[in-house]
């Protein structure tokens, strides 16, 4: 029987990301548990280290894997996210990227982030996710599902989509647009952001909804209740196809006529802490904020 499995999800495409794989692996080991990685990172991986790396789903099981350590930058948390759905494994993110608002943690002192994780050391908060569904003719025709967006998009440079946004089966707005983001709290500091979308502390419950280049007095972000039903429509109007993108890894494309509707999902994403800091002060680490005049804290 495996002892303790940890599931280690690196960006290959990084050397660094590949070198940190190994410095976790060899101290899991060290300590006693088991290095677990992707199939398809076990090649990278394997040829750095002389430690037994067992293979996910080959030798270890999902739902056996204790936490997943995610060396890279929000994409390499989404794609373990992707891969872990509906698992108990909390997600642990190592920033090797650049901004990484999900991947917290820094790669400075590897053995000791390790050691804690081993140790269990760390708190773990539930993150929103959303259900989104594609429907044609009132028939559902896609499913899928985000933790940060789900992305309705013009297929054609040229030519903008029109579209029927609304909440909880009314309708808010028509409008010509390049697109509309369906986003959750944490998805507000990623695609929303860069859209001019509302900054929402990811402890929040609320969906958000942000058009992106639209044409229309009124085209302002949205921030609904949890239980809320977002839907977009694509009108038929100027015969422009769309294409739906979530998380930037899952995607269809979308016919005129064709409804997107994004609902609160009942399957969170756990995300594991082991700095328990405001999300103010990442806000601020994060983007570099100027906060000179501050005068200590308010009381």
């Amino acid at each position: 029987m495996t002892t303790r499995p940890f599931l280690i999800v690196a960006h290959t495409g990084r050397p660094a990301s590949i070198h940190a794989a190994v410095t976790v692996a060899e101290e899991l080991t060290r300590l006693g548990g088991t290095p677990v990685c992707l199939d398809s990172q076990f090649p990278a991986i394997s040829a750095e280290t002389s430690v037994a790396v067992q293979q996910l789903g080959i030798d270890v099981a999902a739902t056996d894997i204790e936490i997943v350590v995610c060396l890279g930058g929000d994409g390499t948390i989404l794609k373990a996210a992707e891969i872990m759905r509906g698992q108990q494994a909390p997600l642990l993110g190592v920033n090797m990227g650049h901004v990484g608002f999900l991947a917290e943690l820094e790669p400075d002192d590897l053995e000791t982030i390790v050691a804690r994780v081993f140790a269990k050391d760390y708190a773990v908060d539930q993150r929103l996710t959303i259900d989104v569904t594609v429907e044609l003719n009132g028939v559902p025709v896609f499913e899928t599902w985000a933790l940060n967006e789900a992305s309705v998009e013009k297929m054609a440079r040229e030519r903008m989509i029109e579209v029927v946004v609304g909440v909880d089966d009314r309708p808010i707005s028509t409008f010509g647009c390049d697109g509309v983001l369906l986003a959750t709290p944490t998805g507000s500091t990623a695609y929303s952001f860069s859209a001019g979308g509302p900054v929402v502390w990811p402890t929040v419950e609320a969906l958000i909804m942000v058009p992106l280049s639209a044409h229309a007095l009124f085209a302002r972000p949205l921030v609904t209740a949890p239980s809320s039903t977002l839907t977009v429509d694509l009108l038929d109007r100027n015969g422009a196809s769309g294409v739906l993108w979530c998380d930037g890894r899952r995607t269809t494309s979308l016919a005129p006529g064709s409804r997107v509707v994004a609902r609160r999902s009942e399957t969170p994403v756990r995300l594991a802490h082991i700095h328990s800091g405001p999300f103010s002060e990442r806000l601020v680490q994060k983007f570099s904020l100027p906060t000179e005049g501050w005068r200590g804290s308010s009381r």
